[in-house]
C-alpha cells in the first residue's frame, strides 16, 4: 500500500490503507488500487491545469480510485477472473464501514458508465481504472471529451488534449502490471 514501486506510485491515503488492512485485502488487489489511485492522480493534477473550471472533487475521485474494487476483498475470484459481484459488495463495505455513500458509490459505479448516466467524478475514477493498463474505450473517453467540452473548447480540441495525457499515462502500463503482478492473489 506504500513503499517504492516500479513505476513510483503514490501511496494509498492511510484511510485507505487502515480500511484494506481491516478487511484482509490481498496483496495483488492492494497494489491495483495503488495503481489506479496513482492514475487518478496523474488525471485530477492535469485537469486541474488543463481545465480549471470544471467542476471536480478532487479527494472524492482519488477516494473512489483507491477503493474502486474493494468488494473484491470478498469475492476473491474476481481479482483473476470475471464478475460484477465486488461492485455492490464494494459498496456496502465502504458503507459498513462509515464511509459516507458519496464516496462509497464509486464501488458500484466505477464499471456501471456505460448504463445509467454518470457524474464526472464517477467517469474519472472509470477512465483511471482503465488507463491505468492502457486500455482505451472510446465510449468513456468520448463522455469524458464531452464534459469537458462543456467548458466552451471543441470537442476536437479537448479530445486531443485528452487523447495526449492518456498516452503519456499509458505509456507505463507494463510497468504498472508488472507492478501489480508481483504480489500475490492471496496472501
Amino acid at each position: 500500500m506504500s513503499g517504492t514501486a516500479d513505476p513510483p506510485l503514490r501511496p494509498l491515503p492511510d484511510r485507505v490503507a487502515r480500511l484494506l488492512s481491516e478487511l484482509g485485502c490481498p496483496p495483488r488487489l492492494a497494489a491495483h488500487l495503488r495503481a489506479v489511485h496513482d492514475v487518478a492522480h496523474q488525471l485530477v493534477d492535469w485537469l486541474e491545469q488543463h481545465c480549471p473550471t470544471a467542476a471536480v472533487d478532487r479527494e472524492a475521485v482519488l477516494f473512489g480510485a483507491a477503493t474502486h474494487d474493494v468488494g473484491k476483498t470478498v469475492h476473491l475470484g474476481e481479482l483473476s477472473g470475471p464478475g460484477s459481484a465486488h461492485e455492490e459488495t464494494g459498496r456496502a463495505l465502504l458503507l459498513d464501514h462509515g464511509i459516507s455513500p458519496a464516496l462509497a458509490r464509486f464501488a458500484a459505479t466505477h464499471a456501471s458508465w456505460p448504463d445509467a448516466p454518470a457524474g464526472f467524478d464517477d467517469l474519472l475514477v472509470s477512465l483511471a481504472d482503465k488507463i491505468w493498463k492502457n486500455k482505451r474505450v472510446t465510449d468513456l473517453e468520448d463522455l469524458v471529451v464531452a464534459r469537458l467540452a462543456a467548458s466552451g473548447r471543441a470537442p476536437w480540441e479537448e479530445f486531443m488534449a485528452l487523447d495526449e495525457v492518456l498516452a503519456g499515462i499509458g505509456a507505463l502500463a507494463d510497468q504498472r502490471l508488472a507492478f501489480q503482478a508481483s504480489f500475490p492473489v492471496h496472501g
